[in-house]
């Protein structure tokens, strides 16, 4: 699967459709031509049907979508039918991606051939394994600062990382994995690099509350901008959009976010789909 020349390689993330507001900018979400694809980096919903909804509409107006997991499609909230908790969820979620005939973690990685081309897109599921914290202290010890401050991610409690102990063992597990299948791409093309969480610990550090960074990734991919080749990184999770670069790559954070954080810092009329490719201007 490649891209048609001239068309566009499009971002977002955090789409969190259970606000009406969000699920309205989604309707509206439109491609300018049909060569244009779509990359989902996680946090489409949290109940099964929304997330098929939202995926299902897109995939019918983008030639190729390419979605990413988040921590909130792999939450169970007590009011989702669906009650799978872990592994067994996101499983549930690739097949139904599948049906839709959306690219996930677990697809051949597609290459985008049209501007900026070829490249082969990477959507990667890897979690956090609470990496991120201060330097000289424990999980254990991090996860206490956290609760003192008031400031503890809604995962501890709706996602479940059944049958691995703990999140950052299935962490470990998805780094396992996906170093293997990264070893099986095409060594000479570049990568576009999909992630919900970022992949070096920089960006956290304009967090509000640091104390949430633990919650954002794990240290173990901080350099895999450099060993993968990436022409740029595509990640969301911390609804701070925005580019910066490192070690001369680029990384788009491209959340859509919450509709108080679009009034708190007045992006209301901010475009909601980046481009990757061509790229937008600085």
């Amino acid at each position: 699967m490649s891209g048609k020349a001239g068309g566009r390689l499009l971002a977002i993330s955090d789409i969190h459709v259970a606000y009406p507001e969000n699920r309205e900018i989604v309707e509206k979400l439109r491609p300018r031509s049909d060569a244009d694809w779509l990359i989902v980096a996680g946090d489409v919903g949290e109940v099964a049907a929304d997330i098929e909804w939202a995926l299902d509409l897109l995939k019918e107006r983008f030639a190729t979508v390419v979605w990413a997991p988040g921590n909130h499609e792999l939450w169970t909230p007590k009011d989702d039918p669906v009650r799978l908790r872990g592994e067994a969820r996101y499983r549930y979620l690739v097949e139904v991606c599948r049906r839709l005939g959306v690219l996930t973690p677990e697809d051949p990685y597609p290459v985008w051939t049209g501007p900026g081309g070829p490249v082969t897109i990477v959507p990667l599921f890897l979690l956090y394994d609470y990496t991120f914290r201060p330097p000289g202290t424990t999980k254990e010890e991090a996860l206490a600062w956290a609760h003192d401050a008031g400031v503890v991610c809604t995962d501890e409690f709706l996602l479940h990382p059944d049958p691995y102990p703990s999140r950052d063992a299935w962490c470990r597990a998805r780094l396992r994995e996906t170093v293997v299948r990264l070893a099986e791409r095409d060594p000479s093309l570049p990568t576009v690099l999909v992630n919900h969480f970022p992949l070096t610990r920089e960006p956290t550090q304009i967090l509000r509350y640091p104390q949430f960074a633990q919650w954002c990734g794990t240290v173990e991919t901080a350099d895999w901008h450099l060993k993968y080749n990436a022409a740029a990184v595509i990640y969301g999770h911390l609804h701070i959009p925005r580019t910066t670069w490192y070690d001369g790559v680029r990384f788009e954070e491209v959340s859509l976010g919450y509709p108080r954080e679009r009034r708190m810092y007045d992006r209301e009329g901010r475009e909601p789909l980046r481009e990757v490719f061509p790229e937008d201007a600085p």
